[in-house]
């Protein structure tokens, strides 16, 4: 499908013209020449530019009225199954209508962009919004070849008949449509259609399954980032989308969830059981389905790709070996920790976990003391939780052998999501108060500097060049924090 059409008629719509952009992770701005300034491209003519944009099966999101679009695109309105997704988004951002390309996905877009100008999408789509999934807009890897039938069945179902489900469709199974085994409706999922005895029927609709004769599952292992919607690479955001199956923290998963279509099927679990989210995500994969593990973070740091491979090394299932697995990065706490405040981690640096749960406090005192001494920058995860209030006061002490009290820290917790908060002290006046489990903790070392770029705004940094190593430490810090 095409780039998404982002059309305006003022400036004054650039604003959520970019901010829908950014929701997409593409899509190209129009904008008239006489009334806007900084489009992408502009047209001449808008009902002309539309029509065009239309005909080529371009996804359309109109920051204007809903009528001007309506009455644009309606003399091209002939067949249903080839429409592509027609949106209205009001000016000020208040209102995102789908009008038209129901069976091209236009719900799902609405759904995107609406989450990310946090309002609630109108939705009109009667079958999805009572059963929860597209009958005529089926996931990929099914086909619907009756789709001639698809409105009278629709039109009873929706009247209150009871349907039976025939074969194997999880994105059905997982829906809210009234399955009954004395269900007067039928869908039937089939490996091929006997074209022969094949009559037309309002009571049923049949899915072809679209498989390749070797059948190979996929692993989709991803980061979402610590949680802004910035930090989403269009890569993860491309996965997400196109998965039969997400498994994850609840969380993690909640993150995401505007991304996520009806067929899509979530499978939630506690945060202390990684191994067996890690094993049910490669079960999945193995029977065919393309699954996504989610992380936040980066799924390589603390977080489930090494779990992963411990179960496919530990456990090593016969059917595990063609799954296609696949590790998609994401930004990681410390990066965004370290972007807020400038470049503490400049430099050579190194992260540690306080959690002693999967590894001895003694390896741990050791590592920090090592870091310590060899002047490197920490980024401290898992700093304190509610059984562990004591470990962050020893690792502190540690430092203190090594690190002049006024070597600058930086304290980030939530950070892209609703109630961050970055806060910068010195090492001395570091407590246990300070950190939870969303805390993470940037240590700078001996080089590390603050500075005022003006009276509002401070700087740390760690310098790239580094002075030859002192018999005795040297502390440079110009007096710490103002």
């Amino acid at each position: 499908m095409n780039q998404p059409a982002i059309i305006i008629l003022t400036e004054n719509s650039l604003d959520v013209a970019k901010k829908i952009q950014k929701a997409l992770g593409h899509g190209i701005i129009y904008g008239s020449p006489k009334r806007t300034q900084s489009a992408d491209l502009t047209y001449d003519n808008f009902g002309d530019t539309v029509r065009e944009l239309f005909q080529t099966g371009t996804p359309i999101i109109g920051v204007c009225a809903a009528g001007i679009l309506i009455r644009t695109v309606a003399p091209l309105l002939i067949n249903k199954w080839q429409e592509p997704p027609v949106l209205a988004v009001a000016e000020d951002g208040s209102a995102v209508v789908p009008l038209l390309g129901g069976l091209q996905g236009v719900n799902d877009l609405a759904r995107k962009i609406a989450q990310f100008l946090q309002v609630s999408p109108a939705i009109t789509t009667t079958g999805e919004l009572r059963f929860k999934t597209a009958l005529l807009s089926p996931p990929k890897g099914y086909k619907l070849i009756n789709p001639d039938d698809a409105k009278t069945f629709i039109s009873d179902l929706l009247a209150g008949e009871q349907v039976k489900l025939l074969g194997n469709a999880p994105w059905l199974e997982n829906s809210q449509l009234p399955f009954s085994e004395q269900g007067k409706l039928t869908i039937e999922i089939v490996d091929k259609p006997d074209i022969d005895t094949f009559e037309t029927r309002g009571d049923r609709l049949i899915y072809q399954l679209e498989s390749s004769p070797e059948i190979t599952g996929k692993l989709a292992i991803i980061g979402t980032g610590p949680g802004s919607l910035y930090w989403l690479s269009p890569q993860v955001r491309e996965v997400l989308e196109n998965a039969s199956d997400w498994v994850g923290y609840k969380t993690y998963l909640d993150l995401v969830e505007f991304l996520r279509k009806p067929e899509i099927i979530r499978h939630e679990s506690d945060n202390r059981v990684e191994l067996n989210r890690a094993e049910t995500a490669l079960d999945l994969a193995a029977q065919g389905r393309s699954v996504v593990l989610i992380s936040s973070g980066d799924p390589g740091i603390y977080a489930m790709a090494s779990a992963v491979f411990e179960v496919l090394e530990t456990k090593a299932k016969p059917e595990w070996e063609a799954i296609a697995i696949q590790v998609c990065p994401g930004i990681s706490a410390m990066q965004a920790a370290a972007a807020r405040v400038g470049a503490p981690l400049g430099h050579d640096f190194c992260v540690i976990s306080l959690s002693d749960i999967l590894k001895p406090w003694d390896v741990i005192i050791n590592r920090i003391e090592l870091a310590a001494q060899a002047d490197l920058a920490m980024a401290f995860y898992n700093p304190v939780s509610q059984k562990r209030t004591w470990q962050l006061d020893q690792a502190k002490q540690i430092l203190l052998k090594w690190r002049s009290p006024q070597t600058p820290i930086i304290l980030a917790r939530n950070l892209g999501r609703k109630g961050e908060t970055v806060t910068v002290k010195i090492l001395e006046q570091l407590t246990i108060k300070d950190a939870d489990m969303r805390t993470i903790i940037l240590i700078g070392n001996s080089q590390t500097r603050i500075i005022n770029q003006s009276q509002n705004q401070q700087w740390i940094y760690t310098p790239r060049h580094y002075p030859p190593f002192p018999k005795e430490p040297v502390y440079l810090y110009p007096g710490g924090p103002t």
